[in-house]
């Protein structure tokens, strides 16, 4: 399995997304669906791959804090403090979303976005080359157990989204997720 992945490929990635279309990726637990979180279009893809209830909202992922900035309200100060404790990680902060950059079906019901600043490798990679965030929901079709492998994941979409080669993380359950406002554990 590769380490990193090449120029031609991180090219092709980009011009796939920039287009509307769907990558499925390792992150750190599973295979993720991914996509550009602003284009309305391809995240609807996913929520017909994936056929997943649109009142359901997803969880973005990045390589480092700047790259939400667009999606979420500023954050105080007092509060980057005890994010910083959280990110990058494998914490999903639930997080007031900044409603006039944020597609609807990205949020489904809610007015708050899931987001996580990842410190997988792919990720990492992925979104710096790219230079956003992408969406990150578990590459699976709804109430199924989410995909590990490349094979399997080659298997279940077949031409339907950009397949990455790589391994996943070590986490054995998806990421913890925290409702900021409240501290909630909701996952």
């Amino acid at each position: 399995m590769i380490d990193y992945y090449p120029i031609g490929l991180l090219k092709k990635i980009k011009t796939h997304i920039v287009n509307g279309g769907v990558i499925a990726y390792p992150t750190e637990s599973c295979y993720g669906l991914g996509c550009n979180p602003f284009d309305y279009k391809a995240v609807d893809k996913i929520i017909k791959i994936k056929e997943r209830d649109p009142s359901k909202g997803m969880i973005v992922i990045a390589s480092k804090q700047k790259q939400l900035e667009k999606l979420i309200q500023p954050i105080k100060l007092i509060d980057q403090l005890e994010i910083d404790k959280y990110w990058p990680g494998f914490i999903t902060l639930v997080l007031p979303a900044n409603l006039k950059n944020v597609p609807s079906n990205l949020l489904g019901k809610n007015k708050e976005l899931a987001v996580r600043v990842s410190k997988h490798k792919y990720v990492i990679e992925l979104c710096n080359y790219l230079n956003m965030p992408l969406v990150s929901t578990s590459a699976n079709k709804s109430g199924h157990k989410p995909i590990k492998t490349y094979a399997d994941c080659q298997k279940q979409f077949n031409h339907s989204v950009m397949v990455l080669p790589g391994l996943i993380g070590y986490a054995q359950n998806p990421s913890t997720i925290i409702d900021w406002q409240t501290r909630q554990i909701l996952r």
